[in-house]
């Protein structure tokens, strides 16, 4: 099974900017992280980050086929990318929205995601802990999935 883990823009700023906001971790240490955890679960995981909102549509879209699950940090792309939003629709891969931030404690205008209606879930606020628990929440949607097409397989073998 394989996770892309798509990050928006300026989160490769982590680390330097906002530390307020988001802390003083750096997006490697976050993957870092997110790779020990993936290695635990057998869990193939890729890593991409864009400030670019076509890039991002593009490496969505590479995903069909070539990946199981999505975790993504659109970042401000959350409150008005209807192409991040129609992307992630059209691949049809479970996909979790993850902010480090909680984005509802935030500005007014960082209260709406355009992303999340299409997602499995979002989690935001728990800092880079937000990652572990979106990585902990895709194995277990990628493994009840994994269950039900083994029970459906089983089940045509006996017809």
């Amino acid at each position: 099974m394989k996770i892309v883990v798509i990050q928006g823009p300026n989160l490769n700023m982590l680390g330097l900017r906002e530390q307020n906001i988001y802390g003083p971790m750096k997006l490697e240490d976050i993957h870092t992280q997110m790779e020990t955890y993936a290695k635990q679960s057998n869990i193939e995981i890729e890593f991409f980050q864009s400030n670019l909102e076509g890039e991002i549509v593009d490496k969505i879209q590479e995903c069909m086929g070539e990946a199981n699950g999505i975790i993504i940090n659109p970042a401000a792309y959350t409150h008005t990318s209807i192409a991040i939003r129609d992307a992630i629709k059209a691949v049809q891969l479970p996909t979790i929205e993850v902010h480090i931030s909680n984005i509802y404690a935030r500005e007014e205008f960082r209260h709406k995601s355009m992303i999340a209606p299409v997602c499995a879930g979002q989690i935001s606020g728990f800092g880079p802990f937000s990652y572990h628990l979106a990585m902990v929440s895709m194995v277990q949607i990628l493994s009840e999935i994994k269950a039900m097409q083994e029970a459906q397989q089983a089940q045509q073998k006996q017809q």
